[in-house]
């Protein structure tokens, strides 16, 4: 039996991976020049930026990737993404003391057009698109005369 094609390879879901790799990139390069140039100004604030670029590029990485182990990781760390998007953008609204400098996630992702907070949802809405499909595909090809 031949490899499952990736379902990100056109389509939609070549624009979700596209977003996560521009997020990825940019949540890296903003973490790395906080952590690098004034991480004493807002320690928490910062490391949650790194934890926010880990997480999209694993999301982005999984999402490229074939197979339920891939598929698995992604609906991880998007799940994380999402928890993680809520609970700094609450935490920031509510103490922004906490946050003397933006995050990715602070304010739900407003430095980011609230993004982050939008991308996790649909994230989760296509993977559970293709986990059915390839549900459905299995099921098909085992119904299947041989």
């Amino acid at each position: 039996m031949s490899e499952d094609p990736r379902p990100t390879a056109s389509g939609i879901g070549r624009v979700l991976v596209v977003v996560y790799a521009v997020l990825a990139l940019a949540a890296t390069g903003r973490s790395g020049y906080q952590i690098a140039t004034k991480f004493a100004e807002a320690p928490v604030a910062y490391s949650l930026s790194a934890i926010a670029a880990i997480v999209y590029v694993v999301a982005t990485v999984a999402l490229v990737a074939r197979g339920t182990a891939a598929l698995r990781v992604a609906v991880v760390a998007i799940v994380f993404e999402l928890v993680g998007v809520l609970a700094v953008g609450a935490a920031s609204l509510l103490d922004p003391a906490l946050f003397p400098d933006e995050t990715v996630w602070s304010r739900f992702g407003q430095g980011y057009l609230f993004i982050p907070l939008v991308l996790p949802v649909l994230g989760l809405l296509w993977l559970r698109r293709v986990h059915r499909a390839r549900r459905a595909s299995t099921v098909a090809a085992t119904e299947a005369p041989s």
